[in-house]
């Protein structure tokens, strides 16, 4: 019990202040929706029986911003331990200092800054913060609907040069009467 509390106010303190032990790499990845996404961190230090944990906060405007354990890879046991409805929605591995979480079919929901840290004695060492934005795809509609537009803005620059020309040729023969 005490363990996550500590980890909740450590969280919102970095995520307040953005203090840590050190300062934590950072990342911003936008994707697009139904696709997977393979987020990682490296630890610079980590001893044989340290846990790697993954958090994500959500930073939206309601009420319901807050931090969300996602899993932690236990290597004293060597199996991950999963939140809430999360073994469904992600994979974590684990080599050596490296972990990584293996986001499935990414939604808009899946937005949020997301954490890879460690808990130490005394510390607590953010390695990775993830800025994820998950937004629409690039489907069918919208690729017709940018190559139509493409197409309208050839077409009427073509219409313009065209234009231009004759204007100017037009100015030419007139001139040439004007001055014989």
């Amino acid at each position: 019990m005490w363990l996550w509390l500590w980890l909740l106010l450590a969280a919102q303190r970095e995520a307040l202040q953005g203090i840590s032990a050190f300062q934590p790499t950072s990342e911003d990845r936008t994707v697009q929706t139904n696709t997977n996404v393979l987020l990682s961190c490296e630890a610079r230090t980590i001893t044989a029986n340290m846990p790697i944990y993954w958090l994500r906060w959500r930073r939206d405007l309601s009420m319901d911003s807050h931090y969300e354990f996602l899993a932690c890879w236990d290597p004293t046991k060597l199996t991950t331990v999963y939140g809430k409805d999360m073994e469904q929605k992600l994979n974590v591995s684990q080599r050596a200092t490296q972990s990584a979480v293996t986001l499935r079919r990414v939604k808009p929901a899946d937005s949020g800054v997301y954490l890879c840290m460690t808990v130490g004695t005394p510390e607590l060492s953010f390695w990775k913060r993830i800025q994820l934005s998950v937004g629409p795809p690039c489907g069918p509609l919208i690729l017709g609907l940018l190559l139509t537009g493409t197409l309208i803005l050839l077409v009427s620059l073509g219409v313009a040069i065209h234009i231009c020309c004759l204007r100017r040729r037009a100015r030419l023969r007139f001139m040439k009467q004007f001055y014989k």
